[in-house]
């Protein structure tokens, strides 16, 4: 099972890895106008989030009111207008909604850490050249959610903004390097069948 997954990631990064250097090298861009500027990073953030919770509420609300007789009519109403509501607030209110959203990024921080520290080690025979920089990854996540921890509550307004912009920079980092060592996976492949 593990060989036929890892089969597949490397299959994947042969054919794609153009499109993987470019979200890399978008991710970095991203991170780096993040991290110039943390306290906009985090009100865009908030505010972003703010109007997919509304727009997700409003097409709920639309939707539970076109098909009243739907099972579990009052819990999809419920649910789509704690998201409006949610969304509203959010708008609103950005910065205890960056407060909020700071916390569950800390809690993303540590689940993505982990994730990645775990699949640079089950992943470094796919790609040998580049699973030290998932690993890389994974460990400053689990610094940007420490930095969270330890600065919070002072710190919420411009935290959001700066860690996403470091997650976006490490991360698009590991992207790059993963598509570069598949560039070369496609390379060595291509002088193997010429010989």
């Amino acid at each position: 099972m593990s060989s036929n997954m890892q089969g597949a990631v490397g299959d994947a990064l042969r054919t794609h890895w153009k499109l993987f250097l470019f979200q890399g090298i978008v991710m970095l861009v991203l991170g780096i106008l993040a991290v110039i500027a943390p306290s906009t990073a985090t009100f865009a953030v908030d505010v972003f989030i703010g109007w997919l919770f509304l727009i997700s509420g409003i097409a709920g609300l639309v939707a539970m009111f076109s098909a009243h007789d739907v099972p579990a009519f009052l819990w999809a109403l419920l649910t789509a207008a704690l998201s409006w509501t949610i969304g509203i607030l959010l708008i609103w209110k950005p910065g205890a909604g960056a407060a909020s959203l700071t916390i569950l990024l800390t809690v993303f921080f540590l689940a993505e850490g982990l994730f990645q520290v775990v699949g640079s080690f089950a992943y470094r025979s796919v790609v040998p050249g580049s699973w030290g920089w998932m690993l890389l990854s994974g460990i400053a996540d689990f610094i940007l959610a420490a930095i969270v921890i330890f600065a919070w509550p002072g710190s919420a307004t411009w935290t959001l903004g700066l860690l996403v912009g470091v997650n976006l920079i490490t991360s698009g980092a590991a992207i790059v390097f993963t598509a570069i060592e598949g560039r070369n996976l496609v390379s060595a492949v291509m002088e193997g069948a010429t010989v």
